[in-house]
């Protein structure tokens, strides 16, 4: 929970540029993964134990948590390396680390870190969360809860005052947007048996995301799941019923996705960030997630539905492979130079044109993700009203950009409504 007393939005960071487009967006915290010991090793670029004071850098200029995820399977040829990367995260102020294995959970302890339990332990109930109290002051409960489940477990931290190490009560956490996995809180061994690539050593080969066809083995009978990836469920989405989130006394929303692209992070975080802040003030509404809803749509996703959390059954499967998002981005050329008195951008085009009108994505290990519209143009000095392969423009842009930061053009997919 936040020092005003609001839900804490907690946003991924793959990489740099997913780091700035958060801080920028309005999170609170940020988790990321570094190197291989987290659940999204193969899924993102991942940080360097070197990247670690910058990432706590950045963020303490803003007042944003950071938390160090280490919540993949431990082996003892891992030990080494899990307690020199927390030595060096607590070098660094990091706020926390994300732990299942008890072996990272007692070296937190030991060096006095602050713990947060990972929803693969997969916590139900009251009894286990007061055991993990002894250890951590934030506790991410199991995905398969539904609303009503989560309340009973924060009303009875309330009643029976269950504290954790600082002293505080405890703080349940649950995820509120994104990928979820088929998997009973993510553990998952379809990728280890089929590609020996572990899925709970962060490097999952995405097997449920598949189309398959199903045979009788008796008869021969084939059947193809036309239409449903019967595995690959929908993405998670909140944002409609987060009041009732709020008022199930959750005080931290984890936003998944740091195998994600930055202008997703930018899109989501700044949907959330308005969509708490706007029930903090009383001003949520129908005609406010409507909108929310529209603006998440043109990032990844694989369609939404609201997991488990309203009582409903499983079978909320994705009828397609990959993204149904509304729009995607075209790479389309790089930054050159960023004029600050005029606030005019340099760029460089490489490949494809651009047109006044465009909506275009801009993004940078500095830059983050920023989106805006093509008001004016100059090519080659001149003012033009398009640009080609190889031109090099100018247009107005409110932001700063650097070299080499990547320009896209927005354009529509299939799945915009006409």
């Amino acid at each position: 929970m936040t020092k005003d007393g609001k839900m804490e939005l907690m946003a991924p960071a793959g990489n740099f540029e997913s780091l700035q487009a958060a801080l920028d967006n309005g999170a609170d915290s940020v988790y990321f993964g570094v190197e291989q010991l987290n659940m999204r090793a193969r899924a993102s670029i991942n940080f360097t134990m070197d990247d670690l004071p910058e990432i706590s850098n950045r963020c303490k200029e803003l007042g944003v948590r950071t938390y160090l995820t280490l919540n993949t399977i431990i082996y003892d040829h891992d030990l080494s390396v899990i307690k020199s990367l927390m030595d060096k995260a607590k070098e660094a102020e990091i706020t926390a680390v994300i732990a299942m294995d008890q072996a990272v959970i007692a070296y937190a302890r030991q060096i006095g870190m602050e713990v947060h339990i990972s929803t693969q332990i997969n916590v139900t109930n009251i009894e286990t969360v007061r055991f993990y109290a002894m250890f951590a002051d934030t506790i991410v409960l199991s995905r398969e809860l539904s609303l009503s489940q989560v309340k009973k477990i924060t009303e009875q931290i309330k009643k029976e005052n269950i504290c954790g190490p600082s002293g505080n009560l405890v703080e349940i956490e649950i995820f509120g947007h994104g990928a979820l996995c088929m998997a009973v809180s993510g553990k998952c061994y379809l990728s280890l048996h089929s590609s020996n690539s572990s899925a709970n050593r962060g490097a999952c080969k995405q097997n449920c995301r598949k189309k398959y066809t199903v045979i009788d083995q008796e008869s021969g009978f084939e059947i193809e799941l036309d239409n449903e990836y019967m595995m690959s469920p929908k993405d998670l989405c909140t944002i409609d019923f987060l009041d009732e989130i709020v008022d199930a006394g959750i005080k931290v929303l984890k936003i998944e996705g740091r195998g994600r692209a930055p202008e997703y992070v930018a899109t989501v975080i700044r949907c959330y960030r308005e969509a708490i802040d706007s029930i903090a003030d009383g001003t949520f509404s129908k005609e406010k997630t409507d909108y929310w809803m529209t603006l998440l749509q043109t990032v990844y996703n694989r369609g939404f539905w609201s997991g488990y959390y309203l009582g409903q059954k499983l079978g909320e499967w994705s009828p397609a492979n990959g993204s149904m998002a509304t729009q995607k981005k075209v790479y389309i050329g790089k930054g050159k130079h960023f004029y600050p008195k005029t606030n005019i951008g340099q760029f460089q085009i490489e490949a494809y044109d651009l047109k006044i009108g465009d909506k275009i994505l801009i993004t940078g290990p500095t830059t983050g993700a920023k989106e805006t519209t093509v008001s004016s143009m100059m090519v080659e000095d001149l003012v033009s009203d398009s640009a080609k392969k190889g031109d090099n423009i100018t247009i107005p842009i409110d932001f700063r950009i650097r070299p080499s930061d990547k320009l896209y053009k927005l354009v529509k997919t299939e799945f915009a409504e006409a």
